[in-house]
């Protein structure tokens, strides 16, 4: 379960709550003035990786090389979709866990990523046999 969806509207009513009683009323509408800026800035950061990966094909990167060395267990869908500034291909039925994207380069090189409830698990590079140093590459 991911505590976090809890966690968070929680400590925002409590926060708000402390305000009341700290400030009355002047402070709930500082605290919810805050929060209401914070979930625009997450909103507007949202829309512009999306208005940047909607300029690109699908699935398609520069270097599969470089975003194999860039990548890290624990980044969200959100994050690696930002970094290749492309949406990936998926490869995984839909509305199935874990899901699994692509992203290829122009030399046929691909790195396919397995995101469990929107976290990276695991990762591979694969490069095809033309490719320097060839072979398949695996990460955790």
């Amino acid at each position: 379960m991911n505590f976090q969806k809890i966690i968070l509207p929680v400590a925002g009513v409590v926060v708000i709550g402390a305000a009341f009683e700290a400030y009355g009323w002047p402070g709930v509408m500082l605290v919810v003035g805050v929060l209401l800026m914070w979930m625009l800035l997450q909103y507007n950061r949202l829309i512009q990786i999306l208005k940047r990966a909607a300029d690109r094909p699908v699935g398609y990167i520069d270097s599969a090389v470089m975003l194999n060395a860039k990548l890290k267990a624990g980044f969200s869908l959100l994050h690696v979709i930002a970094m290749t500034r492309a949406l990936g291909q998926a490869t995984s039925p839909e509305n199935q866990q874990p899901e699994v994207f692509r992203w290829t380069d122009p030399g046929g090189s691909h790195v396919s990523c397995e995101f469990a409830n929107g976290r990276l698990t695991k990762w591979e590079l694969f490069r095809p046999p033309g490719a320097a140093g060839g072979g398949v590459d695996a990460a955790p």
